[in-house]
């Protein structure tokens, strides 16, 4: 029996490459997306095999959306293997300059919609006695990043939820991972190119590719089980050593954003969307 995943934010960046690993790799996949007519898109663009596919809109802060899709998968397959959540929202902006609808969105799509599926999943794999769960934070997740604080807030809470999860669920004989990347080259990363607030996103290194993600997820989270993964592991040590030493995070911020600055201006010369989801 083919194993079967269930892959949020699928018609593009991270999710879009992952649905097309997972089919390569035998997987019944369920992908899902907001953006229903990007999905089909991609899928065709793609040229995802259609045998083991299931395309299927899902706003992932609708609880009720969550349910009947969860119920829909269970009727159809009768099992889930692997959760990969993997949809977010961002839109940089200082808290002081930040309207209240922005708040809502990065709580219900970032922090409620993942452990929306998440519980869901748990509720599935637990009584199954086997899965995993995969979500995706970030490297400001671990340290705060101002400019972006409601992402960065909320990536901090996908985090903590995974980490006490993974402690939950491991006994039952459910895996939790939780990948932390750095800048990823997919749509959220060309919108924050116009965001002068967004200047530290851009002050590491070599941005991270989604092929990246794709060997995190497939070699690090599902073949060894890694609990917590950071991506690049040095600049996830230093982002551990400005979370947990407030102070130093000052400094460091003040050193990185000059850098940061220049290499956005370097990106800019095309016009994105001012929001999106991946």
């Amino acid at each position: 029996m083919h194993p079967v995943v269930l892959i949020t934010g699928s018609a593009s960046g991270v999710g879009r490459q992952l649905t097309g690993r997972f089919l390569q790799e035998g997987y019944q996949v369920l992908a899902t997306d907001i953006d229903y007519q990007g999905l089909k898109q991609a899928a065709k663009q793609d040229g995802w095999r259609t045998d083991n596919l299931w395309l299927r809109k899902l706003d992932i802060a609708k609880q009720a959306q969550w349910q009947k899709l969860w119920q829909d998968l269970l009727d159809k397959w009768q099992r889930i293997d692997v959760l990969c959540n993997i949809a977010a929202y961002l839109k940089p902006g200082r808290i002081h300059q930040t309207a209240w609808q922005e708040v809502d969105r990065h709580v219900q799509i970032n922090i409620a919609g993942l452990i929306y599926g998440s519980k869901l999943a748990a509720e599935t794999m637990t009584e199954q006695g086997r899965g995993q769960i995969i979500n995706i934070a970030s490297l400001a997740g671990i340290a705060p990043i101002p400019g972006i604080a409601l992402y960065s807030s909320s990536k901090f809470a996908v985090r903590g939820f995974s980490l006490a999860l993974a402690q939950e669920l491991k006994p039952l004989g459910v895996a939790v991972s939780v990948i932390c990347p750095d800048a990823i080259e997919t749509p959220m990363l060309h919108l924050q190119e116009d965001y002068e607030e967004a200047a530290l996103t851009f002050s590491g290194g070599k941005i991270l590719t989604v092929q990246d993600i794709e060997s995190a997820v497939f070699d690090k989270a599902l073949r060894q089980k890694r609990i917590e993964i950071m991506l690049p592991a040095t600049r996830g040590w230093l982002a551990k050593l400005g979370g947990a030493v407030p102070s130093l995070a000052f400094v460091l911020s003040d050193l990185l954003n000059g850098k940061g600055k220049a290499q956005q201006a370097r990106r800019k010369g095309t016009t994105h969307s001012r929001s999106v989801r991946t």
